[in-house]
């Protein structure tokens, strides 16, 4: 579980999970201090950090020489309310083509791959007390 707080400093969150704290703020062209990542930034990162982890897992089991893995995302919100990911994995490594190929189904198996691409329910309820 994490925890968000917010006093009344624009728009800087305290987040807080198990053991580590970590902030989010906007950009000061969206009213705040740019002090910390965006939760757009955490959403990128969430991606992006799965999906390395996923392919360092898949080809250290297989044996293969990725060397370093990199993974881009950027989140493009269009207008007409869609939401998309561009990610781009690049390997340092030798990697055949059908190694290429499997790799990047793997990607599209990571778990939070598969969280943003699948159906999502939020469920919400309002308490007073803090």
């Amino acid at each position: 579980m994490t925890t968000a707080s917010i006093l009344q400093q624009h728009y800087r969150v305290r987040l807080q999970e198990s053991n580590h704290d970590f902030f989010a703020d906007e950009p000061e062209d969206a009213g705040g201090g740019n002090t910390a990542p965006s939760p757009d930034r955490y959403l990128e990162a969430a991606l992006a950090s799965c999906t390395a982890i996923t392919l360092r897992m898949y080809a250290d089991k297989k044996g293969w020489d990725t060397g370093q893995i990199k993974v881009q995302v950027t989140l493009i919100r269009n207008t007409s309310a869609q939401t998309v990911f561009d990610r781009t994995i690049h390997f340092s490594g030798n990697l055949q083509e059908d190694q290429q190929e499997r790799l990047l189904k793997v990607a599209k198996a990571c778990p939070v791959s598969k969280t943003l691409s699948g159906t999502i329910d939020i469920n919400s309820e309002l308490v007073k007390k803090v």
